[in-house]
């Protein structure tokens, strides 16, 4: 993969009192300290130097030593001749599958558009038979269910060598199982927990979609009161009794399985990595998410995954 230079901007959010999370999603650091060789004259005139800086000595070397080979992944597209040509994305913006689909998209920079579909009327999607989203149209032709969705992009825009290496009991594909076997089952009994939180979540929604007024409201109050009942039926249906605790055992079984790893797939992520990653996105910095990392391990990883995963390549309208 390639690496290109980074550049420090965790220390000037620092300085500027802006949060260095927000700069994590292009930058991710490795730190190296300051190697100085010094022998006779160069050395005793550096101590003079030096006591002349007083206090501010070691804090210009530390910055110096950060600013030294210090390198950051960076995502890399496909080939042109291999990308698609026109990508639209029938989303709900908290859905997790489609969120799902937007970390592949996101991570191999694939541009694409989004049409945020009215969860109550769906008047987005009546053309289609499948009427459940994620639905992705990939110049023309109709793909649906988000694991359905990454393996034909997959095949569409990989090598052969990369395809040929995995296999269907690889531990790439048992991650991506229970992503979607268990892990989406406990965020939205998280995200719609009470009342509060499942209005914050569709807050988010209708500011992120493109919905009139009216149907921001009815969406916001309407959806926010059908999905707190539809979490608890959730609950009841995968035997969830406090569905935090079930978030944080689910967060810690990840990052166990991770065994130090920096990423499930290694030095780079994998497309276990980012399903788990696109799943939790749209929960980050919500209520639950911020509990999730105030009280799991899983921070870290998650931070990498902002930085390697980058800039949405989303395409504005």
């Amino acid at each position: 993969m390639r690496r290109v230079p980074s550049i420090l901007f965790r220390s000037l959010a620092a300085t500027r009192g802006v949060s260095a999370a927000s700069f994590a999603v292009r930058n991710r650091f490795i730190q190296t300290g300051l190697y100085c060789s010094s022998t006779g004259g160069a050395h005793a005139h550096r101590r003079r130097f030096s006591s002349l800086l007083g206090p501010f000595a070691a804090a210009s070397l530390g910055i110096a030593g950060a600013l030294i080979s210090q390198e950051v992944l960076a995502k890399e597209p496909p080939p042109p001749e291999v990308l698609p040509r026109d990508v639209v994305l029938y989303q709900y913006e908290a859905c997790p599958f489609c969120n799902k689909v937007k970390a592949f998209l996101d991570y191999y920079d694939i541009p694409y558009k989004v049409v945020e579909v009215n969860p109550l009327s769906k008047k987005e999607i009546k053309w289609s038979e499948y009427q459940k989203v994620p639905i992705l149209m990939v110049d023309g032709e109709q793909l649906n269910d988000s694991s359905v969705i990454i393996d034909k992009l997959r095949h569409k825009i990989l090598s052969k060598e990369k395809e040929d290496s995995i296999s269907e009991d690889d531990e790439e594909t048992k991650w991506r199982r229970w992503v979607d076997n268990h892990l989406v089952h406990v965020l939205s009994p998280n995200i719609y927990r009470n009342t509060s939180e499942a209005l914050e979540s569709f807050e988010y929604i209708t500011s992120n979609g493109n919905f009139s007024f009216m149907e921001k409201i009815s969406v916001k109050y309407a959806g926010a009161a059908a999905m707190y009942f539809v979490s608890k039926n959730l609950k009841k249906k995968y035997n969830i009794t406090d569905e935090r605790a079930a978030l944080y055992e689910a967060a810690e079984t990840w990052v166990d399985a991770l065994n130090g790893r920096e990423f499930l797939g290694g030095s780079r992520p994998n497309l276990a990595d980012l399903a788990v990653f696109g799943v939790l996105r749209p929960i980050r910095y919500l209520r639950s998410g911020k509990d999730m990392v105030e009280h799991t391990r899983i921070g870290e990883w998650y931070t990498r995954m902002e930085s390697v995963v980058g800039e949405p390549s989303r395409i504005k309208a």
